[in-house]
């Protein structure tokens, strides 16, 4: 889209006098601008239900994988965040290096045993330095009305760094479905829920409580 493409290079070029911190800052109302447009030339509107805690400590976030919108949205919403991401997508000029400064993490989906590791140490590097942790535990983007294995990786990141999870629903794949450029008008239902405690549980546990709870709001939201 034109409006990443201009946030992403102006934002290299301001950089040098932002900073890191508001140079992501600044990528990212580039994100909440795409929210906007997706609303006054697609028709697609957004309800939000629930919302995070203040005040707003590091968290690791487990959401659903629908649709590219989701990966816009929730960088904006939940700022500052680290996203786990395909390690394709630091290769994108200009677009690549805004989410290198807003400390994305890029994996070899190829080689899952050293993603695993990867995630584990550079997710708790980023709660350590402030960041909430952004996973989507499908590892892929699962087509509206569906939803995929959750991997543990969240689970095992929030025990290792004493943190909390918050569980995301949301249903943007009626609007905006896996892997089309047809976006739909309708509205995005968006659910935040209750931070999940994690001290002294087990990740399968956690892992399969969420993914129950997501799967019933999914469901619910339709």
């Amino acid at each position: 889209m034109l409006i990443t493409f201009f946030f992403s290079v102006t934002g290299i070029l301001l950089s040098p006098l932002l900073g890191q911190y508001n140079t992501g800052r600044y990528f990212v109302i580039g994100n909440f601008l795409i929210m906007k447009w997706l609303r006054l030339c697609c028709g697609v509107k957004l309800v939000v239900e629930g919302q995070l805690p203040t005040p707003n400590h590091p968290y690791v976030v487990i959401v659903n994988h629908q649709s590219q919108w989701e990966t816009f949205f929730l960088q904006w919403f939940l700022y500052p965040v680290a996203t786990v991401l395909k390690k394709e997508l630091l290769s994108i000029p200009f677009f690549g290096h805004a989410l290198k400064t807003m400390q994305a993490i890029g994996i070899d989906r190829s080689k899952p045993r050293e993603a695993i590791k990867q995630t584990l140490e550079q997710g708790i590097d980023r709660l350590d330095k402030g960041y909430n942790l952004l996973i989507f535990p499908e590892g892929t983007r699962s087509p509206h009305g569906q939803l995929g294995n959750f991997a543990r990786g969240g689970a095992n990141i929030a025990i290792r760094a004493e943190k909390a999870i918050i569980p995301i629903a949301h249903n943007a794949g009626k609007c905006w479905p896996s892997k089309s450029r047809i976006i739909y008008p309708g509205t995005v239902t968006l659910v935040v829920g209750q931070p999940v405690a994690t001290a002294d549980r087990d990740p399968r546990a956690i892992t399969q409580e969420i993914q129950d709870w997501i799967a019933e709001q999914c469901q619910r939201i339709g």
